[in-house]
C-alpha cells in the first residue's frame, strides 16, 4: 500500500526542475570554456605586444609642442 502518491502536476515539477538544473550546468560549462578561450587569447596578444615594443628616443620638444628658444649673440 503507498503512503504517497505523485500526482501529474508533482512530476511535472520535478522535469522541468531537472531540465533547469541540466541546463544551468551546462551553461556553466560553455562558460567556463569561452572564458579560457579568451584568456588564451589576452595572453598572446600580451604577448605580441611585448614583442612588438621597441623603445624609441623621446625629445622634450616633441611633447611640449614649443620650439627650442635660440639666442644670438
Amino acid at each position: 500500500m503507498p503512503v504517497a502518491k505523485i500526482t501529474g502536476q508533482g512530476l511535472l515539477a520535478i522535469a522541468l526542475s531537472v531540465a533547469l538544473l541540466w541546463g544551468c550546468l551546462i551553461g556553466e560549462r560553455v562558460l567556463v570554456h569561452r572564458a579560457c578561450e579568451q584568456r588564451i587569447q589576452v595572453f598572446h596578444e600580451i604577448e605580441q605586444l611585448r614583442r612588438n615594443l621597441h623603445p624609441s628616443p623621446i625629445s622634450p620638444f616633441h611633447s611640449t609642442g614649443r620650439h627650442p628658444m635660440i639666442a644670438v649673440g
